[in-house]
């Protein structure tokens, strides 16, 4: 248990790094744009899921999670 709580952690660590590193050496574009928002929609699943303990419920409440994040960040996107 207190092993995926710290594979998380660095996982969310490792991300927050690399966007900030695509935001600092990337100019403003939209391959930019998309990597970073990748990113951001990982960060929220491994925060939601490991840490809100959203693994544990029901089915509906994962589908819809990720269905509206998924309708969100492409409406976003495009």
């Amino acid at each position: 248990m207190k092993k995926t709580l710290f594979i998380t952690y660095g996982l969310l660590i490792v991300l927050t790094a690399s966007t900030a590193l695509i935001s600092n050496t990337m100019s403003v574009s939209r391959l930019a744009i998309i990597l970073i928002m990748g990113l951001s929609v990982l960060k929220f699943l491994l925060v939601s899921f490991e840490f809100m303990e959203l693994k544990k419920a029901n089915a509906f409440w994962k589908v819809s999670l990720i269905s509206v994040l998924g309708l969100i960040v492409l409406g976003l996107v495009l």
